[in-house]
């Protein structure tokens, strides 16, 4: 299952904040938002067989399946997904280690939507940090974040941690499992805005909400549309 990497320019020692769709949209939505807000900028993508052949389009613009961005100002890579990676977990995480060796990063964190023990609106969208790294947990208690003490870490963060290379951190927030949720995004953004010194303000992903959630979900939901068609052909070819 070969993995490509491109990466057109190669900052020195960012930080990496990864994202991939899951609980919530949380990882998307996060990473979406993030990139608006600092101008990211396009620097490179991961290729891989094994995902769909397509791209979506949105305001006239290709939106990469894995596309890595840069935040030059703040020396921030963002790798940000809008496909299913669903069984390919290891080789993703095995490609954004490789990432973090070529740019000789600080620090991979990921973002994570968690369920919720409450339900609609009254979900309270608690954050809750892990880090594998002292210094970085020292960090974290500083911001006022609490610890994730027990737990079952899956996807791509769990095959982060046990992958060798730069010291992995890791945001959980609790959501609504099936609806994408900004509100709960923004409190990952509270938090990394303080972990990291971003001065960003997560008013207008409250305000955005909507608008962030239903183009979000158009395009995974465009995604799997397309792949399920592409496997009825295969089964058609077959019979």
């Amino acid at each position: 299952m070969p993995v490509e990497i491109e990466l057109w320019k190669k900052p020195k020692n960012p930080v990496i904040i990864e994202g991939f769709p899951g609980f919530g949209l949380i990882g998307t939505i996060t990473t979406e938002f993030l990139i608006s807000q600092l101008k990211a900028e396009l620097i490179g993508r991961i290729r891989l067989d094994d995902i769909p052949a397509m791209v979506a389009i949105h305001d006239s613009k290709v939106i990469h399946p894995l596309g890595i961005y840069h935040a030059a100002k703040q020396n921030i890579a963002i790798i940000h997904v809008v496909t299913n990676v669903h069984g390919i977990e290891w080789q993703i995480a095995r490609a954004i280690t490789e990432i973090a060796e070529k740019l000789g990063a600080k620090e991979i964190l990921s973002v994570e939507g968690v369920a919720s023990p409450t339900q609609g609106e009254d979900a309270d969208g608690a954050t809750f940090y892990y880090a594998n790294v002292q210094a970085n947990q020292k960090r974290f208690e500083k911001v006022k974040v609490g610890r994730l003490r027990e737990g079952v870490i899956v996807g791509v963060t769990g095959a982060l941690l046990v992958e060798r290379g730069a010291p992995v951190s890791a945001v959980f927030v609790e959501t609504q499992t099936g609806l994408p949720d900004s509100k709960a995004a923004a409190e990952v953004i509270k938090v990394l805005d303080k972990y990291l010194g971003l001065k960003i303000d997560p008013a207008p992903l409250y305000e955005q909400a909507h608008k962030f959630e239903e183009k979000l979900k158009r395009i995974i939901d465009q995604t799997k549309i397309t792949k399920d068609e592409q496997e009825k052909k295969k089964l058609s070819y077959v019979g």
